[in-house]
């Protein structure tokens, strides 16, 4: 199977994929496939996306394994400070925040998303900023500062008018969920009337139809701030209904606020059974989801109802506060570890960068002195080279020339010679010979049967004897075309030609992927003279019904010719070769070739010629 290649389009997809699937809520696909984006940009060494492979693989760890996915999200961080990426450091220190705040680490919480607010000064992602404003409300109302969160809400509302939605709907959802937060801090404060106030106009069949859960949440906070001001108008139906929707959206942690609100509203209205049997519930839902402070807070209204247990309750509420306390600083105690081990390691790791450094500038001012000096000695060497370089091509050129006026030369030689030899054979011999057939044909008229098919068997041979000259006259004076036209339609005209004066089928075969322009003028003149030989031992000798001319390539170099007829034949062993197999012989031992002649009496002859074209 082929491998692969690691390059930045195949990170690319692995990251996209990863998102895919976290966004469908896949979280172990996405892990995978984030871990395996995030080796492959450590094998190439991307820095661009080993920081965003770690901050995904941080978002998958978030919910499961808190410490992972707070030491990848420091990874992440350090990678995107060294890129001078910013909006992402805010980013992932925003993301470690997160982290620490729902572990209980509220201090720590706000300092880190305090440096992530000083890196967001001038930035344009106000969405970021307002999450960052946001959690720092929420942190420091989980610190008792109620003043200072109420500012930090305020500036994540200023922000909101600046974030770009698309559409009225987020920017409402954002808003609402605001209003939520810094209505609690109200609440917090003693301030109920003013939390309602504000609460009740919100309560729209808009907003229950686009966000039911945003809904139910003003609804139960609307109806819990009436409550503490004595205000129960209406407050169980609210309580209930908002109960109803998140229950019928399945939200666990939801479902548990509601009942904990529904239980100290029975408690405020002496309905002990009711509040006993509510807050039970409650307890039992945030020991299943792991909810420590909703654990807290359930046994605290508990031991502080039911006098038959309260003893077991407040025991139970001070062992689970001591085990709170003490995974809370353990959490401390492992994150300061996960920062500790990492500055640690990276320390190492700059002391053998520096050696690494010294050992590279040493290595390279040895290489330079040694280019410099191979610079040098070569430049010295490289004017001696162009002398003799200008000595030479003026050599070569005097050469070429000397060649070109000799090959000039010998070709007008050649020509003239070819010229002369068809003019004689065509004006001298077949005038003769057509002399001699007219006479013997003027004897004709002479009685004797006997004389009269011996002349007439006479008058055969030389029109035998004619059409061969002519067939030698034509290939001369046409050779001198080989060079200057298609090798293969001049093949192709040559075995068509005989159709007029044979009564041998001849039909030519070739293979059209053959460049002829490529193949030496050499070869192409003798493969153009045996198959003329061989059409002309066929039409002599062969008495054959049929004859086929092939030419075809074996690997790259290797031209092979076949001529197969289905003659008369002959015996090969015995039979002594005659003219023009031997100038066949001749001229493909000339070019080095192999010359082979496969023939038996009654079974036909098959000529096989092979050149080797060394220079391809």
């Amino acid at each position: 199977m082929k491998k692969i290649r690691n390059n930045a389009e195949l990170r690319d997809v692995y990251l996209e994929i990863a998102s895919e699937y976290y966004y469908i809520n896949s979280s172990k696909k996405s892990l995978a496939v984030s871990l395996k984006a995030l080796e492959l940009s450590k094998r190439a060494n991307d820095s661009i996306r080993m920081a965003k492979a770690s901050y995904f693989v941080g978002d998958c760890y978030e919910n499961t394994r808190k410490d992972s996915a707070y030491f990848y999200y420091l990874q992440a961080e350090k990678l995107y400070h060294k890129l001078q990426d910013y909006d992402n450091v805010a980013r992932m220190l925003f993301s470690k925040g997160y982290v620490l705040f729902y572990d209980g680490n509220y201090v720590e919480c706000s300092v880190e998303i305090s440096k992530a607010l000083s890196y967001l000064k001038g930035s344009k992602d106000y969405e970021l900023i307002y999450s960052c404003n946001t959690l720092m409300g929420n942190c420091l109302e989980k610190l008792v500062k109620y003043d200072q969160a109420l500012q930090y809400h305020a500036t994540a509302l200023e922000v909101l008018g600046k974030m770009k939605f698309t559409g009225k709907d987020d920017i409402n959802k954002y808003n609402v969920s605001s209003i939520i937060n810094v209505c609690n801090l109200y609440d917090l404060q003693g301030e109920y009337a003013k939390s309602a106030k504000i609460l009740e106009p919100l309560l729209t069949p808009d907003l229950r139809k686009k966000w039911p859960r945003l809904y139910a949440n003003v609804m139960s906070n609307l109806a819990y701030s009436k409550m503490k001001n004595k205000d129960y108008e209406n407050v169980k139906p609210m309580l209930l209904e908002s109960l109803k929707i998140v229950d019928s959206i399945g939200l666990g942690p939801d479902i548990l606020y509601k009942k904990i609100r529904i239980g100290e509203y029975y408690l405020s209205q002496k309905d002990t059974l009711n509040a006993i049997s509510t807050l039970e519930e409650a307890n039992h839902l945030a020991v299943t989801l792991n909810s420590s402070n909703e654990i807290l807070t359930t046994l605290r209204f508990l031991y502080k109802t039911d006098k038959k247990k309260m003893l077991f309750y407040t025991k139970e509420y001070i062992k689970l506060s001591d085990s709170i306390n003490a995974v809370q600083k353990n959490a401390h105690d492992k994150y300061s570890r996960i920062e500790y081990e990492t500055s640690r390691i990276e320390d190492e790791n700059k002391i053998l960068t520096k050696k690494n450094f010294y050992i590279l500038i040493s290595s390279f001012v040895l290489i330079l002195a040694l280019l410099i000096f191979t610079l040098f000695r070569g430049l010295k060497y490289k004017n001696l080279e162009m002398k003799f370089f200008k000595k030479e091509q003026q050599a070569n050129e005097v050469i070429y020339q000397l060649l070109m006026d000799q090959h000039e030369k010998i070709t007008t030689a050649r020509e003239n010679e070819k010229t002369k030899i068809a003019k004689e054979l065509h004006d001298g011999i077949m005038n003769k010979i057509y002399s001699v057939r007219m006479n013997l044909g003027f004897f004709n008229s002479q009685n004797g049967n006997e004389i009269v098919e011996k002349r007439k068997y006479y008058i055969t041979e030389l029109q035998h004897i004619e059409t061969e000259v002519r067939t030698i006259s034509h290939g001369l004076s046409n050779s001198a075309f080989l060079e200057h036209n298609d090798f293969n339609n001049l093949l192709l005209t040559l075995v068509d030609h005989q159709k007029e004066i044979s009564d041998t089928k001849f039909v030519y075969t070739d293979n059209e992927t053959i460049d002829w322009r490529s193949i030496q003028i050499i070869y192409k003149i003798n493969l153009y003279r045996i198959i003329q030989e061989a059409i002309l031992n066929v039409n002599k000798y062969a008495n054959a019904k049929s004859c086929e001319v092939k030419i075809y390539k074996k690997k790259h170099n290797i031209l092979k010719l076949t001529i197969t007829d289905d003659g008369v034949g002959f015996d090969v062993k015995n039979r002594k070769a005659g003219i023009g197999l031997s100038n066949m012989r001749d001229r493909v031992s000339s070019l080095n070739g192999k010359f082979i002649v496969v023939s038996s009496v009654n079974s036909g002859t098959k000529i096989e010629v092979t050149f080797t074209l060394d220079w391809l």
